[in-house]
């Protein structure tokens, strides 16, 4: 996702070089359209220089990259770091979210070698197969999405041209592998929202003042839209699996104490087709920075 602690004054400096100039170098001679061109420009050419899914580092790494910075971060760092021992970076281009997802489900049953979850999801993905179709979607739209996910599926349980976590890490840094599984993700997030627009119309609205559909086609389907609770409870519910999301911010509780919050997206217990017996505990567990996830490993 776009960096968004990262100040304007390094954007504008950054960007004077490559703008062709007027006949002063004053900023009101550009338009806002050339200058929030160029800032962007920069963002990706920057992403672009990190993997879509980094090393696992131990959680010092993040403690030290905040060691001169708002001591309400280095407090909340040490904090994180009773619960979790590493963290796993991903690509700030927008897709972060979906990626760590991705990479973090896919190891859990790598490692777990968990058949029931494999299974559960597998029927998941058919049911979100058939809400596509029922939405009018054409099938050759999302076909070759799906058929991907479930293959990476396949391949970490080893049922299918079984994988090492090396090669779990070199397929996901694969832009062939990893762009479409975001796409897959990114359609049954959509598809999940408009099945029950009227659950998450009043959500929608917070965010923006468009409708659902103009929502999903401006800000779940393209690549590089960044992600909110929405995208999140509805990709969680889509396929049943829980997701914890760790926040990183600037907040302090109501004495002044900088305390580590959290939030599990459960599946909905209303929905028959992603509801559990029993409340799952979460395995995938995403650290949220203002603008970026990345992937945390509790001890």
């Amino acid at each position: 996702m776009k960096n968004k602690d990262e100040p304007a004054e390094e954007f504008e400096l950054s960007s004077k070089p490559t703008i062709q100039p007027a006949e002063t170098d004053n900023w009101e001679n550009f338009k806002d359209g050339d200058i929030m061109q160029q800032k962007y420009a920069i963002q990706a050419e920057e992403a672009a220089k990190i993997p879509f899914v980094g090393d696992k580092e131990p959680l010092s790494s993040l403690e030290a990259e905040y060691k001169f910075g708002n001591p309400v971060f280095v407090t909340k760092i040490k904090a994180l770091a009773e619960q979790y021992d590493f963290i796993r970076r991903t690509r700030g281009d927008g897709n972060c979210f979906f990626r760590g997802f991705m990479f973090a489900c896919l190891e859990h049953i790598l490692i777990t070698q968990d058949h029931a979850e494999f299974d559960r999801i597998k029927f998941n993905v058919e049911q979100c197969r058939k809400t596509l179709l029922d939405l009018g979607y054409a099938e050759f739209t999302f076909e070759d999405f799906f058929s991907l996910f479930l293959e990476q599926l396949e391949i970490v349980l080893g049922t299918v041209d079984s994988t090492s976590h090396e090669g779990l890490v070199k397929r996901c840094r694969d832009q062939s592998v990893s762009d479409y599984v975001v796409m897959f993700f990114r359609f049954i997030t959509s598809g999940e929202i408009r099945k029950r627009s009227e659950f998450y119309e009043p959500f929608v609205q917070g965010l923006t003042n468009s409708s659902v559909d103009q929502f999903c086609k401006s800000s779940v389907e393209p690549m590089g839209e960044e992600s909110d609770h929405v995208h999140i409870t509805a990709l969680s519910d889509a396929l049943g699996v829980p997701i914890r999301v760790v926040y990183l911010d600037r907040s302090c509780d109501d004495k002044g104490s900088a305390t580590v919050n959290h939030h599990d997206f459960t599946p909905g217990q209303g929905n028959t087709v992603t509801a559990a017996s029993e409340p799952l505990k979460p395995f995938i567990n995403l650290l949220y920075r203002p603008g970026h996830y990345d992937i945390l490993y509790p001890k």
